[in-house]
């Protein structure tokens, strides 16, 4: 029996990492890029911790087994990892309605993903829904950025309701940033 929750030990947090370890562009096949999807942050313990002090990381469990995550990452934060500041540089740039989105009251996605054997059954879309129950009444909206080369989440955030709404490339890649508009306050 698969549980949506928060990840409340240090152990769950681990488990979290393992997960993103597993599935990290690094670590997979060029095949399981294409078709699988990835992640590309690496996070440590000390950046799940600096995040749920803010906002609970919501999770899938099968026993104590992580099955999925959502992280949620405050933009208080936006500093802390490296690789993401280039998201939010872009991000004061975007204007909605004459002004930055920065202006609103947003969560930031820190990243999203299910373990193999558990993909195809919707979890994705249940961890989506708890994240939005929890941050929903605190926050505008959600946002986030996607490799455009990882087809298969941008298929599923479209699916939870995400829209693109502005894409750049860094030195990475190049990227989709999306939002989830739960109050539709950017229309």
């Amino acid at each position: 029996m698969i549980k949506i929750c928060h990840a409340q030990t240090n152990a769950d947090l681990e488990r979290i990492l393992k997960l993103q370890r597993e599935n990290s562009l690094y670590s997979i096949t060029l095949e399981e890029k294409k078709t699988e999807g990835f992640v590309m942050v690496q996070h440590l313990l000390k950046d799940l911790k600096a995040f749920a002090k803010e906002a609970p990381q919501v999770i899938a469990k099968d026993g104590e087994e992580i099955c999925g995550y959502v992280l949620a990452m405050p933009k208080s934060l936006r500093q802390s990892m490296a690789m993401l500041v280039p998201m939010f540089e872009q991000m004061d740039k975007i204007l909605i309605q004459g002004q930055s989105i920065t202006a609103y009251e947003f969560i930031t996605i820190g990243q999203v993903c299910i373990k193999k054997g558990y993909r195809g059954i919707q979890l994705f879309d249940q961890l989506y829904d708890a994240y939005q129950s929890e941050f929903r009444s605190k926050f505008d909206f959600a946002i986030t950025e996607i490799s455009t080369s990882n087809i298969r989440s941008m298929r599923a955030h479209e699916r939870v309701g995400f829209k693109t709404i502005h894409t750049f490339k860094d030195e990475y890649e190049e990227w989709n940033i999306v939002c989830w508009d739960w109050n539709k306050v950017l229309e």
